[in-house]
């Protein structure tokens, strides 16, 4: 990130002389943890969301935040959390960076598949339930972490969205798969709070050295992707620090206009929105309306 762009956001954080406060969830460790500092050198008051205590008050201790313990993969818990800091609120900033890829299924304590629970449905019901709290707190932001797993659940070819559970399993394309579901709902949202105040934006990463990535095998690979096994393996060597600054500019650089999605390089992209055709956008709908009516 330019020097000039660190400088315009330390502005936008302290525009009118209001701290700025911002939510990332799943902020103990990895990408967002490396957000949640990044955000607070710029001034934000940040509040770091996870599951484990320990992290969580080692991450908070670290970037001078605070810590508040919720199991995202649990939807009765995200409802919860949503409420409580609803009533926190106004705030400027929710960086929904929940999710993740595991080379096994696995189902949630709701009975849902993981990637698409802590990919989709998690951010969809944490955003919700805290549009109020953001217009009030307006302008203000929403930036959704997506990922080029995209392009893994497309090797497949259209993704199928009549189940929550697809035959044979491969943790890169499954998460691919509910990250495209996630980012139709993010152009959604975008659309639905024009001219409100809110700003929403979807930002990838790249790869990085998190410890989810730590945790890959091959079998997280579609088969046709599994030749370009040790590419990747190189490739999550990336520092996250460096991976992070896509998300804060999304975050905080005051020139984007809403509705961007920037790339590993901070720059805007359609790369991954091309995919998003008006049946795969309908179809994601129907299957979250029915698992969240579940």
């Amino acid at each position: 990130m330019s020097a000039r762009l660190w400088t315009d956001s330390r502005h936008c954080a302290e525009l009118n002389g209001m701290t700025q406060k911002a939510i990332v969830t799943a902020g103990t460790r990895g990408l967002g943890f490396e957000v949640a500092r990044q955000l607070a050198r710029l001034d934000h008051d940040v509040v770091i969301v996870g599951r484990d205590p320990e992290h969580g008050a080692a991450a908070a201790r670290a970037i001078g935040g605070r810590f508040v313990q919720a199991d995202l993969s649990v939807l009765a818990e995200v409802r919860a959390l949503g409420e409580r800091l609803a009533a926190e609120g106004p705030w400027q900033l929710l960086v929904n960076n929940v999710g993740g890829m595991w080379s096994k299924r696995w189902e949630t304590a709701d009975g849902i598949e993981a990637s698409f629970a802590l990919n989709h449905l998690s951010p969809l019901v944490l955003t919700e339930a805290l549009l109020d709290s953001l217009r009030a707190g307006a302008p203000s932001r929403i930036v959704d972490v997506t990922s080029s797993s995209i392009q893994a659940a497309l090797t497949l070819g259209t993704p199928s969205y009549a189940e929550v559970e697809p035959g044979e399993y491969y943790g890169m394309a499954a998460s691919g798969r509910a990250k495209l579901a996630h980012l139709a709902y993010n152009r959604e949202l975008a659309e639905r709070l024009r001219g409100s105040g809110v700003a929403v934006h979807a930002a990838d990463p790249g790869p990085a050295a998190t410890p989810n990535a730590a945790e890959m095998t091959p079998e997280i690979l579609p088969p046709a992707l599994r030749p370009q096994w040790e590419q990747i393996r190189q490739a999550v060597r990336r520092p996250v620090a460096e991976a992070a600054r896509s998300v804060v500019l999304a975050a905080t650089e005051p020139s984007l206009a809403s509705g961007v999605v920037l790339d590993p390089e901070g720059k805007p992209s359609e790369e991954l929105t091309g995919a998003l055709t008006d049946d795969l956008v309908a179809a994601a709908g129907d299957l979250t309306e029915r698992v969240l009516k579940q």
